[in-house]
């Protein structure tokens, strides 16, 4: 008797066991959001560093936008945030061209996809470049704020302002200065 009620509870685990390994495998599938994380075996299990991230995300309107870093480290405060180090990102808009991003640094937030990279920031679109020190990027808010030592070069031109401000749906620009009796320095190239 105590046999069967053994074989029974055994039967009924396992199968408890692999109906929750089917279902926690399922959701962790999602196509908007593809997280990759590979830890280092010396690393501890407990860890909160994460190497080689990944994050793949897509906005309604069809624009991708795709981060990579060397190392990640979620935020103990908010589970949602990630540092990261060594960060190059990309966007594919709809209809227009890549941009490519790269920085030393970055905040990225994965339920909103906000980005902030900071430090030896560089934006490249087309034939044009853009550095500064702190690059504001958020999907929701279709807008990219760079600052900070900015210098936008073309083949004609060196640009440096304060502030350069883009709207990513209708690609208007806005460059300024913080300081309205300072102006914006335009030096051509010939």
């Amino acid at each position: 008797m105590e046999r069967k009620k053994f074989a029974k509870y055994s039967i009924i685990f396992f199968i408890l066991l692999f109906t929750l390994f089917i279902f926690l495998k399922s959701t962790h599938k999602n196509p908007t959001k593809n997280l990759n994380k590979q830890i280092s075996k010396d690393q501890p299990t407990n860890s909160n560093i994460i190497n080689e991230v990944s994050y793949t995300s897509k906005d309604r309107n069809g624009n991708e936008y795709i981060i990579n870093a060397a190392k990640g480290e979620i935020d103990l405060s908010d589970s949602s945030v990630i540092f990261l180090t060594d960060v190059k990102a990309q966007i594919n808009l709809q209809n227009s061209n890549v941009i490519d991003i790269s920085s030393d640094f970055g905040k990225y937030n994965i339920k909103d996809f906000d980005t902030i990279f900071s430090k030896n920031v560089i934006m490249l679109y087309l034939d044009n470049k853009i550095t500064g020190e702190y690059l504001d990027f958020s999907i929701n808010r279709s807008s990219m704020v760079i600052s900070r030592d900015v210098v936008y070069t073309n083949f004609d031109n060196i640009l440096k302002t304060d502030v350069i401000e883009i709207d990513i749906n209708t690609k208007d620009t806005k460059i300024f200065m913080y300081e309205e009796e300072a102006k914006v320095n335009i030096k051509s190239k010939n």
